[in-house]
C-alpha cells in the first residue's frame, strides 16, 4: 500500500502539471473505486482552475477556485499516470488540462477512493477530524508522544500505526524508524522514556524525509506519476530483510502480527 512518502511524492509529481491549470475535461470511466465517485465530480471540476495541491496523512488534496477540493486515496495499488501514451483498462479517472496535459488515475485493485469536499470544510471531514498530527509537521515531537502514550501498555509499533496518535505512518516506515531509534517494536509505549521518545520522533522524520527524497518505496504496483520507480527500498535497514544483517551487525528477525510483518533487530532494539 502506498504510504505517506509515496503520497507526498505523488503530490509533488502532480504539482507542476496541475498547479494553476484549468481542468478542461474530467471523465470517470467507471462508477466507483472502493466507493462511488461523487455524483457531481465532473460538473464541479470541469472548467475549474487548480489553485494548490497538498497532502493530509495518506490522502492527496487538489484545491480548485470553485471552493471544491478533490481528495484522493491510492488504496493498495493506485497511482496517477502523467501523459500516458494510451489509456488502459485500469485507468478509471481521466483529467485533461487546458495546457494539453493528461492524467489518469490507475488502480488495478480498486481499493482507492476519490471524494469531493467543500474546501472550507476539509478539516471537518470525518476521516480527517480523527487524525493525529502530521509526522513532518511542528506538532509531532517527543513531547507529543509522551503525552498521548502516558500509561499505555500497548506495543509502541501498534501505537504508531494508530492514526489518532500520528497521521499517515504505515508498517514499512514504522519498522524502519523504530530500528533507527533503537526501540523494540514490542516495548510498551507508556514505558519509553522522554529521551527515547525524542529520538523516536527524530527517527520518524529522518526516515520519511529520506524516503520522499528517494521517491518512495517500490513495492508491488507503486510508481511515481512520471512512471519512475521509488528507490527507498534499497535503503531499508530491516524491512523485508529477515535473516540479513542489521547495520549494527545483528540479524534481522521477522514475525507476523494481524496480517502484517514486523521486522526488527533484537541486538540493537530494546
Amino acid at each position: 500500500m502506498p504510504e505517506l512518502p509515496e503520497v507526498e511524492t505523488t503530490v509533488r509529481g502532480l504539482r507542476p502539471v496541475l498547479q494553476g491549470a484549468i481542468l478542461a475535461r474530467v471523465e470517470a470511466r467507471r462508477e466507483d473505486l472502493r466507493r462511488a465517485f461523487p455524483p457531481d465530480l465532473i460538473q464541479r471540476l470541469t472548467g475549474a482552475r487548480v489553485v494548490s495541491l497538498g497532502r493530509r496523512a495518506k490522502y492527496g488534496l487538489v484545491d480548485t477556485d470553485r471552493g471544491a477540493t478533490m481528495v484522493f486515496h491510492l488504496g493498495m495499488s493506485g497511482r496517477w499516470r502523467v501523459d500516458p501514451t494510451d489509456i488502459g483498462t485500469h485507468d478509471h479517472l481521466l483529467i485533461e488540462t487546458d495546457g494539453g496535459r493528461r492524467l489518469a488515475l490507475n488502480d488495478p485493485r480498486r481499493f482507492g477512493s476519490v471524494d469531493l469536499l467543500d474546501s472550507d470544510a476539509v478539516e471537518a471531514w470525518p476521516p480527517f477530524r480523527a487524525l493525529g498530527p502530521e509526522p513532518l509537521g511542528p506538532d509531532f515531537s517527543g513531547a507529543h508522544l509522551q503525552r498521548v502514550l502516558a500509561g499505555r501498555a500497548a506495543p509502541i509499533k501498534a501505537l504508531l500505526l494508530d492514526q489518532r496518535i500520528v497521521a499517515g505512518l504505515g508498517n514499512i516506515y514504522v519498522c524502519e524508524a523504530l530500528n533507527v531509534a533503537g526501540i523494540s517494536p514490542s516495548r510498551a509505549g507508556g514505558a519509553i522514556s522522554r529521551r527515547r521518545l525524542d529520538l523516536l520522533a527524530d527517527a520518524v522524520r529522518q526516515v520519511l524525509l529520506a524516503a520522499i527524497e528517494a521517491g518512495g518505496s517500490t513495492l508491488r504496483d507503486y510508481a511515481r506519476p512520471d512512471g519512475e520507480l521509488g528507490y527507498f527500498s534499497k535503503q531499508f535497514r530491516v524491512y523485508g530483510r529477515e535473516g540479513e544483517r542489521c547495520p549494527c551487525g545483528g540479524t534481522v528477525r521477522r514475525r507476523a502480527e494481524g496480517g502484517r510483518s514486523t521486522f526488527w533487530c533484537p541486538k540493537c532494539q530494546r
